[in-house]
């Protein structure tokens, strides 16, 4: 089976049930495992965002979007010299990936159409759902089964763990402007013994104003800019200790700011989201999670 993946988190999945030699397209974006660098780009972005501020980022969308111009073209021609019989998208998010009506288009120029998966995830259920999915549309039903059990797993150790306290938590996905982290993040920090005092399980990240984070006076804050590894995001993270009252948040008074690989663990609907679970175990809860967690992943804001 020849496999398009234009979606990083559904990448990982086919990587992870075994079906990396299948895979023959890839995103810009997919670039996990490694060996999926080595696959033909098909989707370029129309903003290069490592020359620019996550303001300036935030006005190009917008610029984009308001002149109905695509964030994301796809290449045709390389499209169809893969000739894939199955491309796995989305249509969760215009902003994070190709719009699923131009997967449809492009597909439907092919001279043999391909099957089209689209994956939407909003839950660690309906993540572990998809990689069934996947695994039924690609013929390996077995080795999803398998690996939708372990994450499930990993999910059920975190999550059992009833904690005496639960701290107050903030998930911050972008700066300029602010936005609340949606979808899975707020159900990841209940399951890791905190409460998200802005998101709103199931429903999509949401722009926030800094007198909500202020009222929410959070036990812990947690930046996961979509797209951004911790180096970048502690260098985006800088205008905010200029907000007004931040040196009074408790989180900033008890050194419970973290700046995350959100990039790796939380903007994507992939196996790895399980990881990010665990990493927000370990934060939120320092005193009882045993598991340690490393500095590519997080970093204490000072």
């Amino acid at each position: 089976m020849r496999i398009c993946s234009l979606l990083p988190g559904a990448t990982e999945i086919a990587f992870a049930l075994g079906l990396g030699d299948q895979v023959v397209g890839v995103s810009h974006e997919c670039d996990y495992p490694p060996e999926a660098r080595e696959k033909p780009i098909l989707v370029h972005s129309a903003i290069d965002a490592r020359r620019m501020s996550s303001g300036e980022i935030d006005r190009k969308v917008g610029e984009l979007l308001q002149t109905g111009k695509g964030l994301y073209h796809i290449d045709e021609q390389a499209l169809r010299a893969a000739a894939p019989d199955l491309i796995l998208t989305q249509g969760l998010c215009e902003v994070c990936a190709l719009d699923y009506s131009e997967v449809v288009k492009a597909a439907a120029s092919l001279p043999r159409r391909p099957n089209i998966l689209s994956l939407n995830p909003h839950s660690l259920s309906e993540l572990l759902d998809d990689i069934r999915r996947v695994g039924a549309a690609t013929g390996r039903s077995s080795a999803a089964a398998t690996l939708a059990s372990q994450l499930g797993r990993r999910i059920e150790q975190v999550g059992c763990r009833e904690p005496d306290r639960r701290p107050r938590v903030v998930c911050l996905e972008w700066f300029e402007p602010l936005y609340s982290a949606g979808h899975w993040a707020p159900e990841l920090v209940a399951l890791a013994g905190g409460v998200d005092m802005l998101g709103r399980r199931g429903e999509p990240s949401a722009r926030v104003e800094w007198r909500q984070v202020v009222e929410a006076s959070p036990d812990v804050i947690l930046l996961m800019p979509c797209g951004f590894d911790v180096r970048r995001t502690v260098k985006e993270a800088a205008p905010l200790r200029a907000l007004p009252g931040w040196n009074d948040l408790p989180a900033v008074k008890q050194g419970g700011v973290f700046a995350l690989n959100g990039n790796a663990y939380f903007s994507r609907p992939g196996p790895r989201l399980v990881t990010g679970l665990e990493i927000l175990a370990r934060l939120i809860h320092p005193n009882t999670v045993t598991w340690s967690v490393a500095a590519a992943d997080a970093a204490r804001l000072n």
